[in-house]
C-alpha cells in the first residue's frame, strides 16, 4: 500500500510517503505558525523525492487533532482537496494515537501509557493507553494535576510512561502522588510517517475526516509566550 500523509496539527509540520512498511521519503520542520503557506509545497518535495504520482497512491492519511486550531484547519483542508482533486480515500488519526504509536515496545511493555500534548491553555489534551495501545479513555482536556490524581486513584501501583510535549509537567505531578512513572524518548509531538502507517491499518471511512475538538474549560487562561529576545 502506498500511502501520503500530513500532520501540521501542533507546532511541528510533516509529510510522508509510506510504501508497505517502509518510508519512501519524508520531511519534517518545526513551526509555530504559518503551517498553511509551508504545507503545499512540502507535499510536492515529499512526492518528487518519491519518485510517485498521486495517481500512485492508494490512500492519504492526516491528523485530525487534537491539536491548535490553525495548523489543525490547514493540514485537513490541504488533505481534504486532495482527496476530493485525486479521488483517494482519505482517513483520519488523532494526534494522540500519532504520538502514543511512536512509543517503543521496550517503553510501555507492562505499563499504562499516557499522552499529554500541549492546548496552548493550562490544561493539556491527554489520554491513556495500555501497553498494546487500545484506549483506557477518551481524549480529554485536563490540568495535569488533575489527571494525576485521577490517574492514581485507579491504580497508583501501574508504572506509567508519559509522552508528548507537556509529558514533564505530568511526569511532575504523578511522581509528587508516589506513582512510577518514566518519561519515554519518543517523539514529543505527532510525525506523519507514523501517521501514515496508523492510516494504512485503519478502516476506510464513510465520511471526509472532521477535525476533533478536545476544549479546555473554558476560564483558564492562555499559556503566556515565551519573551522575543
Amino acid at each position: 500500500m502506498k500511502i501520503l500523509a500530513i500532520d501540521c496539527a501542533t507546532t511541528a509540520c510533516s509529510v510522508a510517503i509510506w510504501i508497505d512498511g517502509e518510508v519512501r521519503a519524508v520531511e519534517r520542520t518545526e513551526l509555530a505558525r504559518g503551517q498553511g503557506e509551508a504545507l503545499l509545497p512540502m507535499i510536492e518535495r515529499v512526492r518528487a523525492a518519491a519518485g510517485l504520482a498521486f495517481a500512485d497512491l492508494d490512500r492519504l492519511a492526516v491528523t485530525v487533532g487534537p491539536g491548535h486550531f490553525t495548523g489543525l484547519r490547514s493540514g485537513l483542508a490541504a488533505a481534504r482537496g486532495l482527496a476530493l482533486a485525486t479521488g483517494l480515500p482519505l482517513v483520519g488519526v488523532t494526534t494522540l494515537d500519532a504520538v502514543a504509536a511512536g512509543v517503543p515496545v521496550s517503553e510501555r511493555a507492562g505499563a499504562v501509557l499516557v499522552v499529554a500534548l500541549d492546548s496552548k491553555r493550562a490544561e493539556a489534551y491527554v489520554q491513556s493507553y495500555a501497553a498494546d495501545l487500545s484506549p483506557l479513555a477518551a481524549p480529554q482536556a485536563r490540568l495535569p494535576a488533575d489527571y494525576a490524581r485521577e490517574l492514581t486513584a485507579r491504580a497508583l501501583e501501574a508504572r506509567f510512561v508519559v509522552a508528548g510535549d507537556t509529558a514533564a509537567e505530568l511526569v511532575r505531578a504523578l511522581e509528587e502522588r508516589g506513582a512510577s512513572v518514566l518519561r519515554s524518548k519518543a517523539a514529543p509531538r505527532p510525525d506523519a510517517a507514523i501517521v501514515a502507517a496508523l492510516g494504512a491499518a485503519a478502516p476506510l471511512p464513510s465520511a471526509p475526516p472532521a477535525p476533533l475538538y478536545v476544549h479546555p474549560v473554558a476560564t483558564t487562561s492562555p499559556r503566556p509566550r515565551a519573551a522575543r529576545p
